[in-house]
């Protein structure tokens, strides 16, 4: 599976923000990593602009980078609605062709696991190095495989307003061990009318992870188990990484 055919998930970018953008604990945490005064910050698989906005209100120079057109459309909206002047990129996060390198490049809401094959992580992370400043860090979070979690097939049910609207989701989670993806099927039921989306999310392992890093030149300098700087262990939800470029 190409990259560009794993975006089902987005197809409503309204949707999507109304039900995921208050998160903050992201922000914040990225806020505190930066000094006093404006920086150059790259938000990859920045999505309707969740980080970037609050980014720019801070000060810094702000450039947003995703695939998904629609999503960058909202995220347009929403910053000139602001008057906040970010440049929004429609990029693959692989081959990224940016006019500025960066003391910091952030990529957050678990994106890591979009990348689903070696090669896709190596180019990444090849990527994301030709983009920073000397000695510059490279903020990310990826889900923890916690085993008791993925073993079997998890099926679940949510219910979520959107809109004045009661919107209910039927959830299938299938992992195959073999190329550690994720395959999350989703059937949405809207007062008569329903839809169905898909999406494959690749896991990768805490060793695994630190191999892959250095491999790269990137030396971990910290790994939380979430974004409030909870102790990273084999239960954690989600692995927070701090990497700085070796110089």
């Amino acid at each position: 599976m190409n990259t560009e055919d794993n975006l089902e998930k987005y197809a409503d970018p309204a949707g999507y923000d109304e039900r995921y953008g208050r998160y903050t604990a992201d922000v914040e945490l990225i806020l505190e990593s930066l000094s006093a005064g404006p920086a150059t910050v790259i938000d990859l698989a920045c999505g309707t602009g969740r980080a970037s906005l609050p980014l720019a209100r801070a000060g810094h120079d702000v450039i947003g980078v995703d695939l998904h057109e629609g999503m960058l459309g909202l995220a347009r909206e929403k910053a000139a609605a602001e008057g906040l002047d970010i440049l929004f990129a429609r990029q693959d996060c692989r081959f990224l062709d940016l006019p500025a390198a960066a003391p910091l490049i952030v990529m957050t809401g678990n994106s890591f696991q979009h990348f689903l094959t070696n090669e896709d992580q190596d180019r990444l992370l090849e990527s994301v190095r030709r983009h920073l400043s000397s000695g510059g860090r490279f903020i990310f979070d990826t889900r923890n495989p916690v085993a008791r979690e993925l073993a079997g097939i998890d099926r679940y049910e949510e219910e979520h307003r959107a809109d004045g609207r009661t919107v209910r989701e039927l959830h299938v989670e299938t992992y195959e061990p073999a190329g550690q993806i994720l395959r999350c099927e989703t059937e949405i039921l809207e007062d008569d009318a329903s839809r169905h989306d898909a999406i494959s999310l690749r896991y990768t392992y805490p060793l695994e992870l630190e191999r892959l890093l250095r491999q790269h030149g990137f030396m971990l300098e910290h790994r939380f188990g979430d974004w409030r700087r909870g102790r990273f262990d084999g239960e954690s939800p989600q692995m927070v990484c701090i990497c700085r470029m070796d110089s």
